[in-house]
């Protein structure tokens, strides 16, 4: 069965037909991150004109990539949670599409979409498993009871880690996006350098908080530069890195182990970073968990994973009508 997955939640414009929730098939994405560089970071209004102008002819090309439209069953797409404006674009195309066609139409939950990913890279990945979610807007662990159902258990109660890599990048002057600057950064400096904030809650120990050791990271280098002391840039982003992807680890692992379901799944952008990914194959690898990590190339927002997703919401019978509707914010757990 093949699934026509559209992406448009922040400053990717995707489509891409996969079959089967597990074989793609076709994955076109065109990237906006040129023109928000010049802004320090994404513009809602400025991505939804972008994402007008291209998803047409990105959705021809991968539907003629994958045979044609008639070979297709269904058209899934994101509708929550992102930019209100860019979700809109690839909703109401959606919508255009399904109708002229005569196709279903499968609302995705764009967090359910990075999960779904796995399901790609691992055909041999079921559920019930835990899953860390860990991307610029969103740092979750959850439960993913089957295909459909997932239970929080965790999340962030400030910023999402994703958005702390962004923001401290910028204060070591790296620019936008931060993440990728920060690993390879990273890569040259000591993480024992210097000693930056782990926040643990005692009352919710899946929980995460990373305005903590941002703000942290402002201020030493502000403090350097008021004082005109020389520091290593790569000391600073090793030593962040750690104290991010450390609790991440941490708690990720924890979640999985008290579970009992013994398989751990990594998902969203921050999940291609190498240090994580490091850091949870080790701690699975003491622990007895086995571990599962999605393609780098599936870690950022694809349509392929919305299009993964779509096959098992589709199977489940969650279909919607032409007034669906798209939402800045949603719990996973209500989608």
């Amino acid at each position: 069965m093949k699934i026509l997955g559209i992406e448009s939640s922040c400053d990717e414009t995707a489509v891409s037909v996969v079959e089967d929730g597990r074989k793609i098939l076709s994955n076109t994405i065109l990237s906006q991150i040129d023109i928000h560089q010049l802004y320090g970071g994404v513009v809602p209004e400025i991505a939804a004109r972008a994402h007008c102008e291209a998803i047409s002819g990105l959705a021809k090309k991968a539907i003629r990539e994958a045979g044609g439209l008639e070979t297709i069953e269904a058209i899934a797409v994101t509708n929550a949670p992102g930019l209100i404006g860019a979700l809109l674009v690839g909703m109401n195309f959606a919508k255009s599409l399904a109708f002229s066609a005569g196709k279903p139409l499968v609302p995705v939950h764009h967090l359910k979409g990075h999960v779904a990913a796995n399901y790609i890279t691992h055909p041999d990945l079921t559920p019930p498993f835990t899953a860390l979610i860990a991307s610029g807007g969103h740092s979750h662990i959850v439960e993913v009871l089957d295909y459909t159902t997932y239970k929080i258990i965790g999340h962030t109660r400030d910023d999402a880690a994703g958005e702390a890599f962004d923001k401290a990048a910028r204060v070591l002057g790296l620019g936008y996006p931060g993440g990728a600057k920060m690993e390879e950064l990273a890569k040259t400096g000591d993480p024992t350098a210097i000693s930056f904030p782990k926040v643990h809650f005692p009352d919710s120990p899946y929980d995460f908080s990373f305005s903590g050791v941002k703000t942290a990271v402002i201020n030493y280098i502000h403090t350097k530069k008021q004082t005109q002391t020389a520091y290593s840039a790569p000391d600073v982003a090793a030593a962040f890195t750690e104290a991010v992807c450390g609790v991440l680890t941490e708690k990720a692992v924890l979640a999985a182990e008290m579970s009992g379901c013994g398989k751990l799944v990594l998902a969203g952008g921050v999940g291609a970073n190498s240090f994580l990914r490091e850091g949870l194959e080790n701690a699975c690898r003491q622990k007895g968990i086995r571990l599962y990590l999605p393609q780098k190339a599936l870690c950022g927002d694809n349509g392929a994973m919305i299009a993964s997703q779509g096959y098992y919401e589709y199977l489940a019978g969650k279909t919607a009508g032409y007034d669906l509707n798209a939402y800045a914010t949603m719990s996973i757990e209500n989608a």
